[in-house]
């Protein structure tokens, strides 16, 4: 099977490439599987650098440990290699709810 190259565009700020095909890491129904962090971890294994979350997946904290896990074993330098995008579910986009979920997004070792 031939080598694919996800396109990348270059962000304004920093100039650096972003990913355009970003793996997403939800699931139905939400937090079903056990597994998560090892699919994550693989993901990264596999050259994904631009994952797709958000606190209503349940899946915040596992692609936190899988990035711990992908720096001990050498699969990435650094956290920069990665790009992170979560989002606010609809009960959460509400003037005094914002701030609070994304703080809560940013405790599960993504930052």
């Amino acid at each position: 099977m031939a080598n694919f190259m996800i396109p990348e565009t270059q962000l304004n700020r920093s100039g650096k490439a972003i990913p355009l095909l970003g793996f997403g890491t939800a699931e139905f129904p939400f937090g079903s599987s056990d597994n998560v962090k090892e699919h994550l971890l693989h993901a990264i294994q596999l050259g994904y650098r631009h994952f797709d979350t958000a606190s209503i997946y349940l899946s915040e904290q596992p692609l936190g440990e899988a990035i711990a896990d992908a720096l001990e074993l050498g699969l990435i330098n650094s956290r920069e290699e990665l790009f992170i995008t979560t989002k606010l579910w609809c009960s959460d986009a509400h003037g005094d709810r914002v701030v609070p979920a994304l703080q809560r997004s940013l405790r599960c070792n993504l930052s």
